[in-house]
């Protein structure tokens, strides 16, 4: 069977996206995205978690017994985890501090379990090395998209803080929207959160329903109705 590189890319990106459509790891999602340099740290990290499990499972579903292969996937899945937490120790250790135990937590995100156990038990290494990247941007491009969302309307700023994952070079990458922002507080407690998600899935849906609509009128326009012309002498 050919392996459709193409729908692992779109599903991963947009069709199937965990947290859009699978909606999979809210509660990190929702708790770390207060500001975008959050976002992109727990971003990456689940990123190389869910790239480093596909690829372990792939290369050793044909050795792993149905009977105990979950508590394998939770192994592999907590050891890639170990050493994403034991990385950002050495070289992020404030941003470790902030997130903190939302790294260890990566262990029991149901969209890494669950793209192990519907995709890369039964997909060869190449495709379930895919899948897990694209799953992985796909879940990063929303915790960057909801964390740049609310730290602009709480702090009236974005990139702030950015040196805590990218170091000094990213010192002066901080951007102020609005001079003597007063700042908006219920944009970055939780309540802001579930509206921002909320709000990102209805614009998705609404892209979905135009796309779907074009789709109809295209095929629609393709097949034009043929009528009898009469013509009289």
């Amino acid at each position: 069977m050919t392996t459709d590189y193409r729908k692992i890319t779109h599903d991963g990106l947009w069709g199937n996206n965990p947290a859009l459509v699978q909606l999979l790891g809210l509660c990190p999602l929702l708790a770390v995205t207060g500001s975008v340099v959050n976002a992109i740290g727990l971003g990456v990290a689940s990123t190389l978690v869910l790239m480093g499990s596909n690829l372990t499972v792939s290369a050793f579903r044909k050795f792993v017994p149905d009977s105990v292969r979950l508590p394998i996937f939770v192994m592999i899945i907590a050891s890639f985890v170990t050493a994403i937490e034991l990385l950002m120790k050495a070289f992020t250790y404030e941003l470790y501090l902030i997130l903190g135990i939302f790294i260890p937590l990566i262990v029991t995100n149901c969209a890494i379990m669950g793209r192990a156990d519907a995709f890369a038990c039964k997909n060869p290494v190449k495709a379930s090395l895919l899948d897990g990247l694209m799953m992985g941007l796909g879940f990063t491009a929303v915790l960057v998209l909801l964390g740049a969302m609310r730290e602009a309307l709480g702090l009236g700023m974005i990139f702030s803080d950015m040196h805590l994952l990218f170091g000094p070079l990213a010192e002066n990458w901080k951007i102020i929207l609005v001079e003597d922002y007063p700042g908006f507080l219920f944009a970055i407690l939780p309540p802001g959160a579930f509206v921002g998600m909320g709000l990102i899935i209805a614009l998705k849906n609404i892209i979905d329903a135009r796309i779907q609509a074009r789709k109809a009128e295209l095929e629609t326009g393709s097949s034009p109705r043929r009528e009898r012309v009469r013509v009289t002498g």
